[in-house]
């Protein structure tokens, strides 16, 4: 049996994208990679070959891969059984360590932001358009958890996954009139996936749920993290001095990362310095 896996989607993606998610990852982590990619994608299937990574071929488009991954990560694990399993996006995700040498407390664990789910426009949007305003008042009050990074055990993991699907495909985004008139994707439901996610959790659909700071935890969803600190080897650390194993969106904050995040890619051999 293999012990953990990291499912993520790169569907449209170059291999410099999501360079530096995969050589950080690989600095620190051996076991199971899985990313969804193009079917035509020959070069980047080559380029994750180089990095023991496995992958699944799809020809969903870019556009619609941010709610089919979830089908498609079940699926993939119907006839599987991992210890751990982390979810999460790659285009904007560095690691600092291994996700998994962390003693998580939860059967699934999420990681918050520095905001509740009312002061966030985005957020807030998502769930009044899939949900209405009657259920956004009842979470409104919480704090953000990011859906581009869940952590947990096989059971749970699928359990998750199930419940996302079914809501995705019951509780529809309400579009904007002239994206229904003109049957085109509003741009503004692109993330709603986050909203079902927080909806999930926090109604309490899914149990043995545990939940890690955005000041103190292992992962720093950066867009609304309050304080910015970094080592001397130019690593992003919590409040207790401790650094994270997950950095993601770091590319919300460039300014404040662009010198830590060249470093890095210096230091793991990647060309492209910005």
């Amino acid at each position: 049996m293999s012990n953990n896996i990291i499912l993520s989607a790169a569907v449209g993606y170059k291999f410099e994208q999501i360079e530096l998610f995969i050589k950080s990852l690989r600095k620190y982590y051996s076991d199971k990679i899985c990313l969804i990619i193009s079917k035509n994608n020959q070069t980047l299937v080559d380029k994750l070959e180089t990095h023991n990574c496995d992958v699944i071929l799809t020809d969903i488009s870019k556009k619609e891969i941010q709610f089919e991954r979830y089908n498609i990560y079940l699926q993939y694990l119907s006839n599987k059984r991992f210890n751990q399993i982390l979810l999460c996006d790659c285009r904007d995700i560095i690691f600092q360590g291994n996700p998994f040498e962390y003693e998580y407390k939860g059967s699934i664990n999420f990681f918050l932001e520095d905001f509740k789910i009312k002061d966030c426009p985005h957020n807030r949007n998502w769930i009044v358009k899939t949900y209405g305003q009657k259920e956004l008042d009842s979470i409104s009050d919480k704090t953000i958890l990011c859906s581009g990074t869940v952590l947990g055990n096989n059971e749970k993991i699928t359990e998750y996954l199930k419940l996302i699907c079914k809501n995705i495909s019951t509780f529809k985004y309400k579009k904007k009139l002239k994206y229904l008139i003109t049957f085109r994707t509003d741009p503004e439901g692109r993330g709603c996936d986050q909203g079902h996610a927080n909806y999930i959790v926090h109604k309490s659909i899914i149990e043995n749920v545990n939940f890690y700071s955005n000041g103190k935890g292992p992962v720093a969803t950066v867009f609304y993290l309050k304080k910015i600190k970094f080592d001397s080897n130019s690593k992003l650390i919590n409040e207790i001095g401790e650094p994270y194993l997950i950095v993601h969106q770091y590319d919300k904050r460039w300014s404040e990362f662009s010198g830590a995040i060249n470093y890095i890619k210096k230091e793991l051999g990647i060309r492209s310095i910005l």
